[in-house]
């Protein structure tokens, strides 16, 4: 199978390392320019855990193709999109009439409607998915990470079309596992709450990085995300029907937050994924606290402390106004 994977951000590039992997062929989008800035090869350092728990170290100079120009009559089959969610928009109305004959994977964090995000990309040509893998580049250019061995797939309430099955099987013959999530708008929606009450941690010690091991700031963390439930509730989300998303949330914060800062310690995949997000540049955190607060100020939501967390990822200048 041809596969385009649009961008060379993390996500999209431990995915394409993978499925190239499996003998697919593999190429990114890029903007104008970029290739020549990115150079041949991406510096690997992963740990990949879809074969052995603990993982298998991968350490290698990856050779990848470029492309900055996507012609409608491409002849790719899939199209793996991967970007910030604050992004996608901008994405999708560049894919739009690009599509060609391909499938476009969404592969990441929604805060908007899912049929609304996409824009004008035809709805039955998207399968929708979350990628199960994290890290980032160091200052040394190095991608650094870790890739799990289950890949995350849903559908909007309906049965997988013959495209998402046929997205599924590519996975999962390159050796990872699909979990189901029948309600994925609301499933979408649980990790981002979950997302932002971790970031306000994180923007507060200056990185993902710096939030593992730590019981103090996981505490902190879950009890925001618990405070953001009765949001999930006025957006419509049923959380009986997440009861795995939300039980860490429900949970005594006593007894979650010390197992979630051993686990980021010591267990080698999420220690490593941590770990290697240290950049206290990084804008998406921001961008998914801002969305969060911004929500929860129109449906009027109390969210005290992530109000409280605001100063660290509020825009210079912004109004902040009071939650209603």
């Amino acid at each position: 199978m041809r596969i385009l994977m649009f961008g060379r951000g993390v996500i999209a590039t431990v995915y394409g390392w993978a499925l190239e992997r499996a003998g697919h062929e593999v190429e990114f989008y890029v903007r104008p320019g970029r290739a020549a800035a990115y150079g041949g090869a991406v510096d690997l350092d992963l740990l990949d855990t879809r074969r052995r728990p603990w993982g298998q170290r991968v350490v290698e100079k990856w050779p990848v193709r470029y492309r900055e120009e996507l012609a409608p009559d491409h002849d790719f089959d899939l199209i793996v999109l991967s970007v910030q969610h604050h992004r996608l928009a901008e994405a999708a109305a560049f894919l739009a009439p690009r599509v060609g004959a391909a499938t476009v994977l969404v592969f990441g964090n929604l805060w908007a409607e899912p049929t609304a995000a996409i824009g004008a990309l035809p709805l039955d040509r998207v399968a929708w998915g979350f990628p199960q893998a994290g890290g980032g580049f160091g200052a040394d250019g190095v991608l650094r990470g870790a890739l799990l061995p289950q890949a995350v797939f849903g559908t909007l309430d309906r049965p997988p079309t013959d495209r998402e099955q046929a997205v599924r099987r590519v996975f999962r013959e390159a050796g990872f596992r699909p979990r189901e999530k029948p309600d994925f708008r609301g499933w979408l929606w649980v990790h981002f709450a979950f997302n932002a009450g971790v970031h306000t941690q994180g923007l507060k010690l200056g990185s993902l990085a710096e939030l593992a091991g730590s019981t103090r700031a996981f505490r902190e963390a879950l009890l925001t995300g618990r405070e953001l439930l009765p949001l999930l509730e006025a957006r419509g989300v049923d959380l009986r029907r997440h009861r795995g998303g939300v039980v860490g949330l429900r949970a005594p914060a006593w007894l979650t937050a010390p197992l979630l800062a051993w686990l980021t310690a010591h267990f080698a995949p999420l220690r490593v994924n941590f770990e290697a997000q240290s950049d206290p540049g990084t804008e998406e955190p921001r961008e998914i606290c801002r969305d969060t607060l911004a929500e929860a100020r129109r449906l009027g939501v109390a969210v005290p402390r992530l109000e409280a967390a605001e100063p660290t990822f509020a825009r210079e200048g912004e109004a902040r106004p009071s939650a209603v």
